[in-house]
């Protein structure tokens, strides 16, 4: 079920059945909006460079990696343009097949034909022997629907499925990380010197598709080039500094804002639910995807949950669903809240 066709039966089954729980709700944007920071009304001039070097100093990573921080206009805009690249390498590219569809998206419009593998119940890697083609693995960290970050166990599975070939590299988006800095098996991955990261404002700051750094390993010369001469305009980057400087503690208000609704969402929840989500997802600073072992029907009819089925985020042969605590009824104004 694709996901407008879910947001579709959402609705129709809340207005059958008001008493339902509505655990479905995606719009962060929505959800968050009196959080976002509103955008300044100056035209001075915002340089690239000083962009990067903001970011890698907020993220504490080295600032000589400037060269290597490309700015652009966000994660999407960023694959778009790595993934160009991977098609004229003829490079092999594995995606988390249950996390979200617009990679896939993205990956064929490039030219690409994507391989994936499951995230859910938990990440398991190709086990495909490495060839002769560059390789490249897609991986999110936190990942949702996951809602939580990779383990050291699973941090090491990726290091060593690096090992197997001096061809393979990583692309990981951060974008779920709120927090600064990134989370220590992201460092760990960067640290191989074979990752290119990928990050943006859309969920710490509330702003889509605006401003993000995709931060390239030391051999990437020609995709420097590519964002180079695909710029985000002039507004954008004046906004992405004023995030950066005036707003930069926003990601640390939404963090906060999340953890108040997911205890208002696990408050609503019967026991048998609640004790069916992993901890390490309740406790994922910034979460608000919560993956149960539960289907999405079982929960609608003897639970009285509305929750999303893991189709609606990908091909996936898992059996469970996906909470979410962004529903106004988690809300400041909401009668939970009181």
């Amino acid at each position: 079920m694709r996901f407008h066709e879910f947001q579709e039966l959402r609705q129709r089954q809340l207005r059958a059945s008001p008493a339902l729980l509505d655990a479905a709700e995606t719009n962060l944007y929505r959800a968050l909006a009196p959080t976002r920071p509103e955008p300044p009304d100056d035209t001075r001039t915002v340089y690239r460079c000083d962009l990067a070097r903001a970011w890698l100093r907020r993220f504490e990573l080295p600032e000589e990696w400037s060269r290597r921080a490309m700015v652009c206009r966000g994660v999407r805009h960023g694959l778009d343009v790595v993934f160009r690249r991977l098609r004229a390498e003829q490079a092999r590219l594995w995606l988390p097949g249950d996390v979200y569809p617009v990679y896939f998206e993205l990956a064929r419009a490039a030219g690409l034909a994507p391989e994936s593998y499951p995230t859910l119940p938990a990440p398991v890697l190709p086990a495909s022997p490495a060839d002769d083609r560059p390789e490249y693995l897609l991986l999110a960290n936190p990942s949702k629907p996951l809602g939580r970050y990779l383990s050291d166990a699973e941090c090491a599975a990726v290091m060593s499925w690096l090992r197997e070939s001096p061809r393979r590299r990583l692309l990981i988006d951060s974008v779920y990380d709120l927090g600064a800095p990134f989370a220590a098996g992201t460092r760990r991955l960067l640290d191989t010197g074979r990752a290119i990261l990928l990050h943006s404002v859309t969920k710490g700051w509330l702003w889509p598709r605006t401003f993000g750094v995709v931060l390239l390993d030391p051999a990437q010369a020609e995709l420097a080039e590519a964002f180079r001469a695909d710029p985000p305009t002039p507004a954008q980057l004046r906004l992405a500094d004023r995030l950066l400087t005036v707003h930069g503690d926003v990601p640390g208000q939404v963090v906060g804002e999340l953890a108040v609704r997911a205890e208002r969402l696990f408050d609503r929840l019967p026991d048998e639910v609640l004790g069916a989500i992993p901890a390490a997802s309740r406790t994922c600073p910034g979460n608000y995807f919560f993956p149960v072992d539960i289907p999405a029907e079982t929960l609608r009819r003897e639970c009285g949950v509305l929750a999303m089925p893991v189709g609606v985020f990908g091909e996936s042969n898992w059996s469970g669903s996906v909470l979410t605590s962004l529903a106004d009824a988690f809300g400041p104004t909401s009668s939970a809240a009181r």
